[in-house]
C-alpha cells in the first residue's frame, strides 16, 4: 500500500469517536471539550464563550448529556446573590475521565495504523 500513498510525512489516518445513545450522540470530542470548560470555568456560559458557541447550544448539549446519562453529568445553580454556576457532578468527572481515556486509545490506534500503512 505504501507505493500508493504520498510521502509518509504527508499523510495520517484521521477519525472521530463518540458514544452514540439510542436517540442522540451522548459523548464526543466536542462534548468532552465542553465538559472540560465547564469544569475549568464553573459556568456553562463561560464554557460556551471559550468554545465560540452560543449559550443555547451549550445548554442544549448539557441537557442532552444529562438526560441520556443515568445520573446528571453537570449540576447547575440558578443566579441569585452570588450568581449562578455549573459544575461537573461525580458522574460527570467519571464520564470525562473515561472518554478522555477512550480518545487517547483511539488516537494511539490511528497513529499505529498510519505507521502500518507505510510498511
Amino acid at each position: 500500500m505504501k507505493d500508493l500513498l504520498p510521502a509518509p510525512a504527508a499523510y495520517r489516518l484521521a477519525g472521530r469517536v463518540w458514544v452514540q445513545g439510542p436517540d442522540d450522540r451522548f459523548l464526543g470530542i466536542g462534548r468532552l471539550e465542553l465538559l472540560g470548560h465547564i469544569r475549568a470555568t464553573g459556568s456553562i456560559s463561560r464554557a460556551a464563550a471559550a468554545m465560540g458557541m452560543s449559550y443555547k447550544r451549550a445548554w442544549d448539549l448539557v441537557h442532552s448529556m444529562n438526560t441520556q446519562a443515568r445520573q446528571p453529568l453537570v449540576a447547575t445553580q440558578t443566579g441569585g446573590k452570588s450568581g449562578g454556576g455549573a459544575a461537573l457532578t461525580p458522574a460527570g468527572e467519571q464520564a470525562l475521565a473515561a472518554f478522555e481515556a477512550v480518545q487517547a486509545r483511539f488516537e494511539a490506534f490511528l497513529a499505529e495504523e498510519t505507521r502500518r500503512l507505510a510498511e
